[in-house]
């Protein structure tokens, strides 16, 4: 569904748009109440059985966008509940990040084998005859499995020449790479968080839109309304995210309008990872370690952790694009608050760690800021523009998409070491970064570079992106063509590394 304009979408942009209205209009926030009939008007249902579903659906939407927690289903309790304590210009996010709204979910099957409607009935019945558990059955000339006999393994699928066999799993199941979905007693979807990473694939792949992320964009606007100094540090992965007709200098004009202070592309920050991920790579492989790994992805750098704790300390050291941007403006702006923007939902669940608390106060996906601008009536096209972003490279604007940090670490490596040879792997999406990641423990990586991104297409396929993977992609490339210095060494930034430690 990535890159289609859904019902969901349109839903899930509109809650944000008037979450942000209601922030920038302040006085009694107990007015949320009303929004779901504002959302959802009339009396008839569009999406579901029920009107009246639908708008205790987008309730809890609108309090997830605050950052408020999920209501019991048991309990009676307003939209309201707890919106107070959240009008403020701090908050970290409250576990979990993810969340599903139970009566939101399908209740989707999990994994099955099924016959459709396709079967001919054929004499030759090669799918009874592969079934290792016998547990296809001839019915009325048609197939027939036995979920109780069948194993999944596909076989019958793989030989029927009428396509007539399908396998089916539940989409946000299918969709996560750490198999962190089940199903509850009612069978609907869970979530063990023990597993998961937040990297929000399944809240963008769920067809019923049960899956929802908080947000701070409550909080980002009451930190800009009580007249802090917010500076917008912005992912590369924004360049055509906005539409074609959006240059950086007018996306910079329409964030002015909005009240930040300032706005700093976070590829300067990338630029800054890339060299500390380059001296890394340089010393440590393979005298001190037999591969390194990239560090810029939150989701796969905790996958690793979790599922490979023995590959932790081949992780670089080097901190995110994101942290590094963020102590860069908080060193030339003393006393400044810091908004990262961008496409990921795994670095809300960065920014909430202890450690990085207080380098990055704030995160807004893409689609959480189009609906500050929508709120406030801005028109991105006709925004005024301001002067170009300055001072990244086209390595720093790559690590958009994947293979781009690999690539920005290898021209690094080669600038410094013309004669050195640097081997790469990478992965993109979290199951075939768990494939790398084995082959790793069998030493077919010894001496490589890996890159691992959480999302199948790298940062420009993250769960809070406005525009298709392959048209932010193209994008990108276009981007990184045009910047004026090619390599991480050249950025005038570089000689702040040693300061920000």
């Amino acid at each position: 569904m990535r890159g289609i304009y859904t019902s969901i979408t349109d839903l899930r942009r509109r809650v944000f748009t008037e979450v942000a209205r209601l922030a920038y209009e302040g006085g009694d926030y107990s007015r949320i109440e009303e929004l779901p009939f504002k959302i959802i008007p009339g009396e008839k249902a569009s999406y579901r059985n029920s009107i009246f579903l639908e708008r205790a659906i987008i309730g809890e939407r609108l309090r997830l966008a605050i950052g408020l927690p999920v209501r019991s289903i048991t309990e009676h309790a307003p939209v309201s509940d707890g919106i107070e304590e959240s009008a403020i210009a701090e908050k970290y996010y409250d576990p979990p990040l993810i969340n599903i709204i139970k009566f939101a979910c399908n209740a989707c099957p999990e994994k099955t084998i099924r016959v459709t409607d396709a079967c001919q009935g054929c004499l030759a019945h090669p799918c009874k005859e592969v079934c290792p558990k016998g547990a296809i059955s001839l019915e009325n000339g048609r197939s027939v499995i036995d979920q109780e006999k069948c194993i999944k393994c596909g076989k019958c699928q793989t030989v029927c020449p009428y396509n007539a066999i399908i396998k089916q799993d539940r989409p946000c199941a299918a969709a996560c790479g750490m198999n962190a979905i089940s199903s509850d007693e009612l069978g609907r979807a869970q979530i063990d968080y023990d597993k998961c990473v937040s990297c929000g694939m399944c809240l963008v792949n769920c067809p019923f839109g049960a899956i929802v992320d908080k947000g701070q964009i409550f909080q980002t606007i009451h930190s800009i309304k009580s007249g802090d100094r917010v500076y917008a540090a912005v992912a590369p992965a924004f360049i055509g995210q906005f539409g074609p007709k959006v240059t950086p200098e007018k996306l910079k004009g329409a964030m002015k309008q909005l009240g930040f202070t300032g706005i700093v592309p976070v590829s300067i920050g990338a630029d800054l990872c890339t060299i500390e991920e380059a001296k890394d790579y340089m010393q440590k492989v393979p005298n001190e370690q037999p591969f390194m790994a990239t560090s810029c992805c939150p989701a796969w750098s905790v996958m690793a952790k979790k599922l490979f704790p023995e590959f932790a300390p081949y992780i670089s050291m080097a901190l995110t694009p994101m942290v590094l941007t963020g102590r860069l403006i908080k060193k030339q702006h003393p006393g400044c608050k810091v908004v990262f923007i961008g496409p990921c939902a795994a670095k809300k669940l960065e920014a909430s760690r202890r450690t990085i608390r207080s380098d990055v106060d704030f995160v807004l996906t893409f689609e959480e800021l189009m609906g500050m601008f929508e709120a406030k009536g801005i028109d991105l096209e006709k925004a005024e523009p301001d002067k170009a972003f300055g001072g990244d490279s086209a390595d720093g604007r790559g690590f958009a998409v994947s293979g781009g940090v690999a690539e920005a670490v290898v021209n690094n490596i080669k600038k410094i070491d013309p004669d050195r040879e640097v081997k790469v792997a990478s992965a993109q999406g979290l199951q075939d970064c768990y494939q790398m990641l084995k082959l790793a423990q069998t030493g077919k990586y010894d001496g490589y570079l890996l890159e691992g991104m959480g999302c199948p297409g790298g940062c420009v396929a993250g769960a809070g992106t406005l525009q298709s993977v392959n048209k932010s992609t193209a994008m990108v490339g276009i981007y990184k063509k045009n910047a004026p210095i090619k390599n991480s060494l050249d950025t005038e930034y570089k000689d702040y590394l040693e300061k920000l430690d």
